[in-house]
Parts: structure tokens; C-alpha cells; sequence
């Protein structure tokens, strides 16, 4: 899955995730530590398997649910029309 931030679309880490600045709308949204993470794999062509892999190796979590998570930041980062991909 090739996912790249758009263009207008600026991604700041804070102490406990990440802001993400729609600059063409003005509006922003925030990310926890474990959304950075998906979201910078996904940015570093990383699979949505590998990631669950890597997810329920460090957290609690099997590897079905963090599928499911990181398929929901994915969609909710292409509704909102930050990434392309």
C-alpha cells in the first residue's frame, strides 16, 4: 500500500503523537503515539501486515485487531484528504 501525505499536508510530532495540518482547509487533527507509528510506516511503504505483525509483538493486541485499527487511520486519513493511496 503506497501512501504519501498531500502536497499541502504537514505532519508535526508532539510529546504524545503527532498533528496534522490540512494547510489548503486550515484544519487539523491529532494522532496518539500508536497513530504516528501506523501512519510513519505506512509513509515508509510499510504493509498493513507487517505492521500488525509489529504492533502485536509490542502491545497487547492480536494481529486481526491492529489489521482492523490500521485499515481505520487509513480510511479516516483519505476521507479527511490527507494522504493519497
Amino acid at each position: 500500500m503506497a501512501v504519501e501525505l498531500r502536497p499541502d499536508v504537514t505532519l508535526t510530532p508532539t510529546g504524545g503523537g503527532a498533528v496534522v495540518l490540512d494547510e489548503h482547509s486550515g484544519r487539523y487533527f491529532q494522532l496518539n503515539r500508536t497513530g504516528l507509528l501506523i501512519l510513519r510506516s505506512l509513509l515508509d511503504g510499510r504493509s498493513p501486515d507487517e505492521i500488525a505483525t509489529d504492533l502485536s509483538d509490542r502491545f497487547p493486541v492480536t494481529a486481526d485487531q491492529a489489521r482492523t485499527d490500521i485499515t481505520r487511520l487509513h480510511d479516516s486519513l483519505r476521507a479527511a484528504g490527507l494522504v493519497t493511496g
